[in-house]
Parts: structure tokens; C-alpha cells; sequence
């Protein structure tokens, strides 16, 4: 294991491509974002991720890579620099991304939070609210949200 720093490069490479071999778009565009809604949205159900879904296993290390992928999306489009404490004993929890408006972030946490709360928590809006322009919804998106409320 190397530094926070690299781990963060890593896991947001290898969950791209993880994500992408499961049929979501994760390119690193602002867009993908409503791709990570969407995959939580089908791996997860009340907090809890769904048994069998691509949560069930090893969570803390795809959590972990979800949020260094949300932090570089943030960062290779809105610019700004990760920081981290390679002797902190949470250092995969507390890791920050400082954005070049000198705003901070903590994308692991809102992975951590999105996966608890939902889509109340969601990651197109915090990402959009951080400056990132994640556009209009997808419909397929839309849709299976609008089924799971409304039946049908």
C-alpha cells in the first residue's frame, strides 16, 4: 500500500473501470455522476447495500474507491488538490479535496452518507452544488426513481 495520496488514484482508476464492466459510465465526466446515483440506487435499499449487489462485498474499499472517484471528478473538472494524513488511523475517511475556489470537500463521506441516506444524499446534486455541471437527469435514471415512488 503506498501513500493516501496514490491509494486515492487507484481506487478511483480501478472503480472506473469496475463501474464501467458493469454496464455504468464512469469517464470521469461530470455526467458519470448520475451514473454513481444510479448504481447506488440498485446496489443498495434502506442504508444497507442489497445482498448479492456489487456492495455486498469488501464495502469499505469500494466506498473508499467511490469517493476518491467522486473527489476526481471534482478535481480534474473544477480543478483543486487532495490532502491527506498518511498517519491518520481514518486517513480513508477523512481524506479532503481542497477545490480551486478554496472550498473543501470530503467525497469519501458522501459516499459514506449517500450510501446511509439516499438519494437525499445524492451525488449529481453535490456534485452540481460544488460547481460541477452534472446537467439534466438521464431519463433512465429518472425513470426507475419514479417507478420505485409512484408503482408502475
Amino acid at each position: 500500500m503506498g501513500t493516501i495520496r496514490e491509494d486515492i488514484t487507484k481506487s478511483a482508476e480501478w472503480i472506473a473501470t469496475a463501474l464501467s464492466s458493469s454496464g455504468y459510465t464512469a469517464d470521469f465526466s461530470p455526467k458519470s455522476f448520475w451514473e454513481l446515483d444510479r448504481f447506488f440506487d440498485e446496489h443498495s435499499d434502506n442504508g444497507n447495500p442489497k445482498p448479492g449487489g456489487l456492495l455486498a462485498a469488501d464495502l469499505g474499499s469500494r466506498l473508499f474507491a467511490v469517493g476518491c472517484y467522486i473527489g476526481e471528478v471534482l478535481r480534474r473538472n473544477v480543478g483543486g488538490e487532495w490532502h491527506g494524513n498518511d498517519n491518520d488511523p481514518h486517513a480513508e475517511i477523512n481524506i479532503e479535496l481542497k477545490l480551486a475556489d478554496d472550498s473543501v470537500c470530503w467525497p469519501v463521506q458522501r459516499a459514506m452518507k449517500r450510501l446511509k441516506n439516499g438519494r437525499e444524499d445524492g451525488i449529481a446534486a453535490y456534485g452540481s452544488a460544488l460547481g460541477l455541471p452534472v446537467g439534466a437527469q438521464p431519463p433512465a435514471t429518472r425513470k426507475g426513481f419514479f417507478i420505485r415512488l409512484f408503482g408502475n
